[in-house]
């Protein structure tokens, strides 16, 4: 397995050494290879500045047997102490609003021995670029016992890793990381993180982004997720239709790069199909969206706009 060649002493903790800010990262995955995740990829993007990374892999039967190989791959491809790779079962009673993804979050947050906690999803990813930006925003955390959290900018790919997706349909910013020992839980369909009882976590924003894949998949790949997750939102019975890619409003050309990490799963993930020449798909429900998109462009003010944290600083 290849990582980033970086050297995060060198531009890492203004204050205080590695040795003495410890940072864990977590996540979660099921079946992540039948479902074309790039988990592996979004451990490697985090990687180089945290000290453990707790992966929480679910099952599909109480005695932890049956998954699609994922497990096996992580186990081959992460060695060393420093991963942790643990196994769960995925409660089929717990299928309705997505909370079986925040409970799946919360066992490895659990098992997080850091200070500081950085969340990554398995269709998430940094970009090395951002790196510097994330020290600053931990430093600020570690000057400022009342800050409780990290604030991530969002990139969102829609059906090809050259398109963006920036409408107020989307989230365009989220907790990512947590300061650890203040009972923060993963909150709802893990979107992001509050306190027990839902009281909104006091956060830092920083300009360091989320490259967010999920949305960026082959037709045929997709097409077995957006079934999955229905089934987790609204129980066994539900079904969707089968997916096909539209060009809705919101999507954009994106030219720049991404993440180091990423450039190989990009390669082997591009879709052959140029969304942006299909027919744009634009109800007379979207000229409210759009109208609210063009005030957001003119003053960076996001109309209704939810919000699931308090930005107390901005750095």
């Amino acid at each position: 397995m290849h990582f980033p060649s970086f050297t995060p002493d060198a531009f890492f903790w203004h204050n205080r050494s590695m040795s003495q800010i410890k940072i864990s990262g977590f996540t979660f995955i099921k079946h992540g290879l039948t479902l074309g995740y790039p988990f592996l990829e979004s451990i490697q993007s985090i990687d180089p500045f945290c000290d453990e990374i707790i992966v929480n892999v679910g099952f599909d039967d109480p005695d932890l047997k049956k998954d699609d190989g994922t497990f096996q791959h992580l186990e081959n491809n992460l060695k060393g102490a420093k991963y942790k790779i643990l196994k769960s079962y995925w409660n089929p009673l717990q299928k309705e609003q997505g909370l079986v993804l925040s409970e799946q979050t919360n066992i490895a947050l659990k098992a997080c021995q850091g200070e500081y906690c950085q969340y990554i999803q398995g269709d998430e990813a940094i970009h090395e670029k951002d790196l510097p930006l994330i020290s600053a925003g931990v430093t600020c955390l570690d000057q400022n016992s009342a800050l409780d959290g990290l604030i991530y900018n969002y990139l969102h790919f829609y059906g090809n890793i050259d398109i963006i997706r920036r409408t107020r349909k989307v989230y365009r910013r989220e907790v990512r990381l947590i300061r650890n020992g203040k009972n923060i839980v993963s909150w709802l369909d893990a979107q992001g993180f509050r306190y027990p009882g839902g009281a909104k976590i006091p956060c830092a924003q920083i300009a360091a982004s989320i490259y967010h894949y999920g949305w960026a998949r082959k037709e045929i790949v997709m097409n077995k997720k957006v079934k999955s997750f229905g089934k987790l939102y609204h129980g066994d019975q539900f079904e969707n239709p089968d997916f096909t890619y539209q060009r809705v409003w919101g999507l954009e050309r994106f030219n720049q790069t991404h993440p180091r990490c990423m450039q190989a799963w990009t390669l082997a993930h591009h879709n052959p199909l140029d969304i942006m020449q299909l027919p744009l798909s634009f109800q007379i429900s979207d000229l409210g969206l759009a109208l609210s998109d063009a005030l957001e462009k003119m003053t960076g003010f996001r109309l209704g706009e939810y919000k699931g944290f308090k930005v107390i600083k901005k750095i």
